[in-house]
């Protein structure tokens, strides 16, 4: 049965077998002897995207993966960079380090902030973020043309990404046929991806994409 650590845009965690491209965590967040969640979704307002292999490191998901037999951090998964961005996470420094510097570096650009570090991106996104309590902004149909490669819209409990000047339902499985924007005509958007991450894709941060978007 598959366990609860799977993340959709929304930032919620779900059981189903699809794994997806990225790991990532938001501290320990379950236990390790029924390996299911605890009530709190987070531990700490680092919400981080991994590589699922580095440096030949084996993990046992939800298992005890710190020295004693404690639990280590709750191994999350994601479909790929994309989803991982608008659910609020941000690269990790220890696995992707090129990545992580790269994407505090425009985060800086875009804010102007002379010497970035990743704690005041954590501090931004965790105020704008869904599952740490964000409200979502609505979204005009006009307006989706003006959003940055890799933003994601809701309309109602379906997400949808930008790509190409065309939207792509996701699902856990990857993306579906490109569509116009008409498509969504009359449909009340909400925006899932946080605005500070959406400063730093039009800012030249290039997402990660599951192959499904290319299909």
């Amino acid at each position: 049965m598959p366990l609860q650590n799977r993340v959709d845009p929304f930032g919620a965690i779900h059981a189903v077998p699809e794994r997806g491209l990225f790991t990532g965590n938001r501290g320990i967040i379950h236990d390790p002897e029924t390996k299911t969640l605890l009530k709190k979704r987070w531990a700490l307002p680092a919400w981080i995207i991994c590589v699922c292999q580095f440096r030949n490191v084996r993990r046992e998901p939800m298992g005890r993966n710190r020295a004693g037999g404690k639990p280590g951090w709750t191994e999350l998964f994601f479909l790929d960079e994309v989803t991982a961005l608008a659910a609020g996470h941000r690269p990790c420094f220890f696995c992707r380090r090129e990545r992580a510097k790269d994407f505090v570096k425009r985060f800086g650009d875009a804010f102007n902030i002379a010497e970035p570090r990743a704690p005041m991106v954590d501090k931004r996104l965790h105020k704008e973020r869904l599952a740490s309590g964000g409200r979502p902004p609505v979204v005009a149909l006009d307006d989706l043309a003006r959003l940055p490669e890799g933003a994601m819209v809701a309309d109602g409990g379906k997400a949808f990404a930008l790509h190409g000047g065309k939207v792509l339902r996701w699902s856990f499985a990857g993306y579906g046929p490109p569509a116009d924007f008409g498509q969504l005509q009359g449909n009340t958007l909400s925006l899932l991806t946080p605005a500070t991450t959406l400063a730093v894709l039009r800012h030249g941060f290039q997402p990660v994409w599951h192959s499904s978007a290319e299909a």
